[in-house]
């Protein structure tokens, strides 16, 4: 009997690409989230264009931006220590992984808290005119994400606790992987703080 009989199944798929197919999926995953992001930026300058208004927002509607500045301060600063926990499993630094995920998990979660305790305080609702809409639909929308990034965050953190992560490319995908969609989530918050709370 010879090989070709002996095998059972489909042929192995034939890998053109040097990047891993983790990788290409976190990021063709991140394309669509920015062109679900981009629909909500659409509506949202649609409502600033086809309402006319003096101000934006309009009165007597008051955004605390300074707050905001503030929780978009965090919100960066925690994609440094999320590049530090990365960089420290590919130098074997495992207490350094530890601690740059934990940082990172604590700076977000400040960041959601902030955005809820911010949302209490508004004094309008996403049923107050295309403006209250818009506003909740973006930051909620990107609030969500940050949920989401917790989530992974943590998972992260735990198995870095048992010492599931090394320092060669394969054994730290696990850390790759949720740092990206975390640099995606830091990107598209100072895109969203810049529309809605600057401009």
């Amino acid at each position: 009997m010879n090989a070709h009989a002996e095998a059972h199944g489909p042929p192995v798929a034939n890998r053109s690409s040097r990047v891993d197919s983790r990788l290409l999926g976190i990021y063709f995953f991140i394309a669509s989230e920015v062109m679900l992001f981009g629909s909500f930026f659409s509506a949202y300058f649609f409502a600033r264009v086809a309402i006319p208004h003096d101000a934006w927002p309009p009165k007597p509607y008051e955004l605390p931006v300074y707050l905001a500045l503030l929780n978009t301060i965090i919100l960066v600063s925690s994609s440094f220590t999320m590049h530090w926990a990365l960089q420290s499993i590919k130098r074997n630094n495992r207490q350094g992984l530890i601690a740059g995920l934990a940082i990172t998990f604590g700076l977000g979660l400040t960041f959601l808290l902030i955005q809820a305790t911010e949302y209490t305080r508004l004094g309008f609702a996403p049923s107050d005119t295309a403006f209250g809409s818009t506003f909740y639909g973006l930051t909620g929308l990107h609030g969500a994400h940050v949920f989401i990034g917790l989530n992974l965050l943590l998972y992260a953190l735990v198995r870095a606790s048992r010492g599931h992560y090394g320092p060669a490319p394969h054994d730290h995908l696990g850390v790759e992987l949720p740092g990206i969609y975390w640099h995606f989530v830091d990107v598209m918050w100072i895109v969203v703080y810049t529309t809605v709370y600057v401009l």
